[in-house]
């Protein structure tokens, strides 16, 4: 009953835990850890950037997260590593903190220790310090310093070895093979630890909210101020992590990160793997689920369209059994998903894409990196000869759910690959949609983005790099 975690060589034992109680605040309201910052309390800023460690082997995997929308019970069993875990026993900095005090990267400060601890762990090897510095600070936002000198900072500070021998030490201390839960104020929580625990916990509270990494439902108690009664945390379950990469495809577990994800993602297309490194920041990456993007039923979630238009298949399981269904037939209407009390996304199924398959996936949005689709559009075209043998369209931000574009389709299914053919099938759109207008764009907007996603296609396929300007010279 509680929560444990490592902080400093430290356990912190929390009794008595709100279950949506944040991180963030905990440690700055309670622990007086003020070097952490609230900027947007929605993991869009990065300022309340932290280190969470878990067990890997013999060994600790350390990854960046947003600390204010991570609930306290998902930390039980882990280590943390806040700003002020990197001073030394004097105060001095690290390499890392010295270079960017030097060089200008700080200048209102406010951001700094969020960068601090993203680049921090591209040093110690964290996920994701293989990728460009730019993509690790991605999920940071600095409204002062023009990211020069911080991305200079990034670029220029060594690698430092870690020796986290006594953190594992504890970290196996602290793990427990059977469910951990609390109670508050007549709240309740649970974080099992085996796939037969999770069926046995949903089918006593079958309308129990599931939550993985929280990177939407965080958002439900920070800016919409819900109160949600019982929680289950996925984050523990080792059967819903698992990758297995087949000569027919992949399967990924419900609890598989996109971070882990990513690489299996763009070995099975170039493209898939481009889209999932644009999903949120590194930091989103880290917690958000591929499982989770999907039960949460957005209708301008990344994942989706692209997985449905590769022909994936979901599995679902609960007491009563395993069924599997088409990825598209899940998404019934807005908000409404075809899961069934009791039930929850197990894992999803990525078919190999045919050798002659031509494939597109393209993420619109108003900012390049770490935001929110407008449009989402996913193409899959099978070929032969010089024909369209059959075709997957699926869309984004076009609807009330991520959906296939049927009439689309039907256009340019047995018809030759030829520019006609793309522009008959960008016009069958407006057959298949009546997108909604907001903030991400018009309705007029989303359906001329959509058109020339699909005419980009065409260009793609002849070497054009001009494609944009030459589909919007088209359909403008």
């Amino acid at each position: 009953m509680g929560v444990r975690f490592l902080l400093d060589g430290d356990v912190v034992e929390i009794a008595d835990v709100d279950p949506t109680a944040t991180l963030l605040d905990h440690l700055r309201y309670r622990m007086g850890c003020t070097g952490t910052k609230e900027g947007c309390a929605e993991g869009d800023c990065g300022a309340c950037t932290v280190l969470v460690g878990e067990l890997n082997g013999d060994g600790v995997q350390w990854r960046a997260v947003n600390s204010c929308i991570t609930f306290l019970p998902m930390l039980d069993g882990r280590a943390l590593m806040t700003v002020e875990s990197l001073a030394g026993a004097d105060g001095a900095l690290t390499p890392l903190q010295a270079c960017m005090a030097a060089n200008g990267s700080s200048q209102c400060g406010f951001c700094t220790p969020g960068f601090v601890m993203s680049l921090h762990g591209r040093c110690i090897g964290a996920v994701g310090h293989d990728l460009p510095v730019a993509d690790v600070i991605a999920g940071n936002l600095c409204r002062c310093t023009g990211y020069g000198p911080i991305l200079a900072a990034g670029e220029t500070t060594a690698a430092v070895t870690q020796d986290d021998a006594a953190v594992a030490h504890t970290l196996k201390d602290l793990s427990s093979p059977d469910t951990v839960s609390g109670e508050y104020q007549g709240r309740r929580w649970f974080a099992p630890r085996t796939m037969e625990a999770l069926v046995a916990l949903l089918a006593e509270y079958p309308d129990a909210r599931m939550v993985a990494g929280a990177t939407d439902v965080g958002l439900w108690v920070t800016k919409g101020m819900r109160t949600l009664d019982t929680l289950i945390f996925l984050g523990d379950i080792a059967e819903l992590r698992g990758i297995e990469e087949e000569a027919e495809g992949l399967r990924l577990g419900a609890g598989v990160r996109y971070a882990d994800a990513h690489a299996a993602m763009a070995r099975l297309h170039p493209d898939l793997g481009e889209l999932v490194r644009r999903i949120g920041g590194l930091q989103v990456r880290n917690a958000g689920t591929v499982g989770g993007n999907i039960a949460n039923g957005s209708p301008i979630g990344d994942g989706p369209p692209a997985l449905i238009a590769m022909g994936a298949e979901l599995t679902l399981r609960s007491i009563e059994g395993a069924r599997t269904m088409p990825l598209e037939a899940y998404f019934l209407d807005y908000g409404k998903q075809d899961r069934r009390p009791g039930e929850f996304v197990e894992s999803v199924w990525i078919p190999r894409p045919a050798k002659h398959a031509v494939i597109h996936i393209s993420k619109l949005s108003r900012r390049f990196d770490s935001d929110i689709s407008a449009v989402c559009g996913a193409f899959n075209l099978s070929i032969e000869g010089e024909r369209i043998t059959s075709a997957r369209v699926a869309f984004g931000g076009m609807a009330g759910t991520p959906r296939r574009a049927s009439e689309c389709e039907a256009a340019l299914t047995g018809q030759p690959f030829t520019r006609a053919t793309f522009e008959n099938a960008a016009d069958a759109l407006r057959a298949d949609f009546a997108p909604l207008s907001d903030v991400r764009g018009s309705s007029d907007y989303r359906l001329e983005a959509a058109a020339n996603l699909l005419l980009r296609l065409w260009h793609g396929a002849q070497g054009d790099t001009v494609s944009v300007l030459d589909g919007l010279a088209a359909h403008g």
